[in-house]
């Protein structure tokens, strides 16, 4: 992987609002990731990165998608067994701050200028 590549990869995981597609993507990476080591994740990244192309001109879903897999690669290096989502507290601090999220209280909409 180039240095470019993990660049991109490091910046697709920065803090922000994911759209609903990133989400998604990131699910979907974590459903195919549970039960495997680190060495068919690794292959999985590989397979990723190598359809993706230039990870510079792929759109957001594709760099959420190969992030994912990376974080999880990652994760599994000096893990020793297979991937849990359930295990893996990156993915539990998300699903508590989304859960807090959504039940957070809005705020009003600001009333219009009077005029």
């Amino acid at each position: 992987m180039t240095d470019g590549a993990e660049d991109l990869l490091e910046a697709a995981l920065e803090p922000h609002e994911p759209t609903a597609a990133e989400i998604d993507a990131r699910r979907r990476v974590r459903e195919r990731a549970t039960g495997m080591t680190h060495h068919k994740a690794h292959a999985a990244l590989e397979a990723v990165l190598a359809a993706a192309g230039d990870l510079e001109s792929a759109d957001d879903v594709v760099r959420a998608g190969a992030a994912e897999w990376q974080r999880i690669t990652d994760l599994l290096l000096d893990h020793g067994g297979p991937y849990a989502p359930d295990a893996d507290a990156y993915v539990q601090g998300q699903l508590t701050a989304r859960d807090h999220h959504r039940d957070r209280p809005r705020s009003p909409a600001p009333s219009p200028p009077a005029g």
